[in-house]
């Protein structure tokens, strides 16, 4: 039993984590005083000093981990801009805004424009609505580009010719899982997880062709959101009830970091939501 067990470690690939950079806003006005997705109750208490101290804890963990966290100031009157993931998709140094489809969230997308802008980055903004990161995630040298519920398909065009990279298109059909990111994560280049029953027929099967080891989380995984998470290749940030999908990583060699984001579930959010990775220009080497 202990050879078996010696050979299984063995077995598993070395993960390495890569330094990342990250996009968050400090959720000073969170709430949830307007319902745009089914986990969002207004007349449901929303605690905004506990929110804060789980998104601190979440912006320290990243550092701890090595990551650079980058800050923009939050807008009074935007109770949803903590979630940065879905202001942008950054690529190459390249940035296209988002075109949010609910007139609640519509006034993040200028101010985030504006941030990068005064930083000097090219920035794009979007003809058709793409709610950034929330449903496109770059996995490797393609894009996976969610559509169903917020982001039009139209929009994955407009990516593709944007940034140069293939886009595969799929599909949502659980209006819980409304943002591609809340039912798939990227892993590393080649490897994802994701929880099958949120997508179409002919999405799962797209999925299973590319990704055919990838991990499948369970419904009790989907329920806390614990497909929402941040992985730097090693380490994968997650929601600590995802005890399936925890105990799945671990077996493949990740490292996975549970974390409260209880209040963040509120809204229909958690870690990945609340985090934009800035993927700059690699420097050239001389």
């Amino acid at each position: 039993m202990l050879q078996e067990i010696a050979a299984a470690r063995a077995a598993r690939p070395t993960r390495v984590a890569r330094t990342r950079r990250f996009l968050m806003c400090r959720p000073v006005h969170y709430d949830v005083v307007y319902s745009i997705n089914p986990w969002m109750q207004p007349r449901k208490p929303t605690d905004t000093e506990l929110a804060m101290l789980q998104w601190d804890r979440l912006r320290r963990l990243y550092l701890r981990l090595g990551h650079r966290v980058d800050e923009i100031r939050p807008v009074p009157g935007l109770p949803d801009m903590v979630f940065a993931a879905n202001a942008a998709t950054v690529v190459g140094g390249k940035v296209l805004s988002a075109r949010f489809r609910h007139a609640e969230r519509a006034a993040e997308a200028p101010a985030y424009l504006r941030w990068f802008r005064d930083r000097g980055y090219p920035v794009e903004k979007a003809k058709h609505v793409n709610e950034g990161e929330g449903d496109y995630l770059i996995a490797g040298d393609r894009i996976l580009a969610g559509t169903g519920f917020r982001t039009d398909v139209r929009s994955h065009a407009e990516a593709q010719r944007f940034f140069g990279l293939p886009v595969v298109t799929l599909t949502l059909v659980d209006s819980r899982f409304y943002h591609l990111d809340t039912a798939l994560a990227v892993l590393d280049h080649e490897e994802i997880m994701y929880y099958p029953a949120a997508f179409s027929a002919e999405s799962r099967a797209v999925l299973r062709e590319l990704y055919p080891d990838a991990i499948l989380g369970t419904d009790a995984d989907a329920e806390v959101f614990g497909l929402n998470a941040v992985s730097d290749g090693r380490h994968v940030v997650l929601p600590h009830q995802a005890t399936h999908l925890i105990a799945e990583l671990r077996s493949s060699g990740f490292v996975p970091v549970g974390v409260d984001l209880s209040e963040f579930l509120k809204s229909g959010g958690s870690a990945k939501c609340c985090t934009l990775e800035i993927r700059d220009r690699p420097r050239s080497r001389r």
